[in-house]
């Protein structure tokens, strides 16, 4: 299984995924999970996978090569797409297309085919953008009410989001909270593994700073530490149920 998170904020874009491929617990796995499609001052588009391994790596080969849409007679590319709605259209094309392919070459064997994705940038003439494609195809996009979306293992590090995170907190704070949910992912689901991929976008940049977390990466490991600390010192620090005796 994996994870993978998405924050979508007033001070710009940040994209979280692990690495992890678990196909039993004797067949774990490191592959990438977040890939990059970027041309500076015009487009930078993040892709984040999650699912079965062979669709969305088919799939990414597929979008490089070039693919086409219904009713299109041109091959289209992630580095062609016009606007970010289009790349998403893309990839959902792509995505819903493989499956059907293998799904037809799979049809006796008991073979979970499903892939989610995120996807999110900017290209020049359109704001920054988020969204969550499903194997069927269709997406949404993520709105300020709920300023994140999340694929995979996402119920571990859901509450710290939905209690923490608005869009208007900074880029560094949110990368901060998508790092504490990652963590508490970690430690409560063996399907997710370090090292972690991320890239933060910022508005009108048209380029992504990028980052790989390891396990032994000093500040992820201090920020789960203290984390843990805070959690233990808010819960003695609230008041005892009054209808048990101490």
């Amino acid at each position: 299984m994996t994870y993978c998170v998405g924050m979508l904020l007033n001070d710009g874009l940040a994209m979280i995924a692990d690495t992890r491929t678990n196909a039993g617990v004797d067949n774990v796995s490191t592959y990438r999970k977040l890939f990059v499609t970027e041309q500076p001052g015009e487009r930078v588009i993040a892709i984040a996978t999650a699912g079965n391994l062979s669709v969305t790596q088919t799939a990414l080969s597929r979008l490089k090569s070039g693919v086409k849409l219904p009713g299109s007679d041109k091959a289209e590319t992630l580095m062609s797409a016009p606007d970010l709605q289009r790349a998403v259209e893309l990839v959902g094309h792509t995505i819903k297309s493989v499956r059907q392919d293998f799904t037809t070459g799979l049809e006796a064997e008991t073979v979970d085919m499903g892939a989610t994705v995120l996807l999110g940038g900017q290209i020049r003439g359109g704001p920054l953008g988020l969204y969550l494609i499903y194997p069927q195809g269709n997406a949404i996009e993520c709105g300020p009410e709920t300023p994140y979306l999340q694929i995979g293992e996402l119920k571990y590090g859901k509450p710290i989001l939905d209690r923490a995170l608005r869009p208007d907190t900074p880029l560094v704070e949110a990368v901060k909270l998508g790092l504490i949910s990652f963590d508490s992912t970690l430690r409560s689901n063996l399907g997710v593994g370090l090292p972690f991929d991320m890239i933060t976008i910022r508005p009108d940049r048209f380029s992504g700073s990028q980052r790989r977390i390891e396990a032994d990466d000093p500040y992820f490991r201090e920020l789960g530490a203290q984390w843990s600390e805070a959690i233990a010192k808010a819960h003695r620090a609230m008041p005892a149920p009054p209808w048990i005796e101490s």
